[in-house]
């Protein structure tokens, strides 16, 4: 657990699981200075996964009551932050509320802020893989796992912008129903075409039997957080993946055992393959914007991920 000490410089946290193994703790200082943000730092706050909610609590009323203590980017944690803190936010974005999850706090004018980023940065990155028009081949949408990050890619590909273009079907599994049912209740918000299906899958041998379901060119997304703060798949060994289909693995560090065994199928069953390094870069660019006040936009985040490339 982070011990909160005061901050004496301007800084950023990070609140994570295993903060010190990110990427973020080597390119966060490189951006800082392309971005020309000056002396700043930032901070890993490691907390257990499903922690108490009274420590979540403190860490948020920490950062809102250190001057220099500027703002946090959260993972893995963002729906239980939520919960446990939501009322110490003098305002929070609609997809935080609509989500209940946030990704991002930061401040403005003496108030503590909290948005929800994935719905964005989960769209950016896919805009750099999904080919247009894919949905008309009769795909569909494989996500395992339930927690802000399924939420997200659900709600980009089911968003009014893109018309009649969209999945038929999102299925999306999970080892817990109390997850599960909060998915089912939050999703149902959305007013779209494509039907949403829930499955309790707790052994990798359950959802290997829905893949059997899935038609050719769907997508396979891996948001369980196995492969990088825990070990191993959400998938056996034995799962075989719809023919051409795009196989998303959200993680970019750790075992990345899913991702292993979809490169052993690749050739074979004619799939696109992409791990989470875009999806990182968006998700940590869209949190600086908000915790610096500064637009990371064209010729200026393609500078900070040519840097992300350089480093990786």
């Amino acid at each position: 657990m982070f011990a909160a000490t005061k901050a004496d410089k301007p800084t950023m946290y990070f609140i994570g699981v295993t903060t010190g193994q990110s990427s973020i703790m080597k390119l966060f200082p490189l951006w800082a200075e392309a971005l020309g943000l000056g002396d700043v730092q930032i901070k890993g706050m490691d907390i257990s996964i499903h922690a108490a909610p009274e420590i979540y609590r403190e860490c948020v009323e920490f950062i809102k009551n250190d001057p220099l203590s500027l703002g946090a980017l959260v993972t893995t944690h963002k729906i239980d932050l939520f919960h446990a803190a939501k009322d110490l936010f003098d305002y929070t974005d609609h997809y935080a509320v609509m989500f209940e999850e946030l990704s991002s706090i930061s401040k403005q004018d003496a108030q503590l802020c909290g948005h929800a980023k994935d719905p964005i940065s989960s769209g950016l990155a896919m805009e750099a893989f999904v080919p247009d028009r894919f949905w008309s081949k009769g795909g569909e949408v494989f996500i395992m796992g339930a927690g802000g990050s399924a939420l997200a890619i659900s709600s980009y590909l089911t968003d009014p912008k893109h018309g009649d273009h969209i999945p038929s079907r999102i299925i999306i599994s999970n080892r817990s129903q109390a997850r599960l049912d909060s998915a089912r209740k939050l999703l149902g918000q959305i007013n779209t075409k494509t039907l949403f299906d829930y499955r309790l899958c707790p052994d990798p041998a359950d959802n290997d039997e829905v893949l059997l379901e899935l038609p050719d060119h769907s997508m396979v997304i891996n948001a369980t957080g196995l492969g990088k703060d825990r070990p191993g798949s959400p998938l056996t060994d034995r799962a075989v993946i719809p023919f051409g289909s795009l196989v998303w693995e959200l993680n970019y560090r750790g075992d990345l055992l899913f991702m292993q065994q979809a490169l052993k199928q690749k050739e074979q069953r004619g799939l696109h393959i992409e791990d989470g390094w875009i999806y990182f870069i968006h998700g940590w660019t869209q949190v600086i914007q908000e915790v610096f006040h500064i637009q990371i936009v064209g010729p200026i985040f393609e500078k900070l991920e040519r840097i992300a490339m350089d480093q990786r």
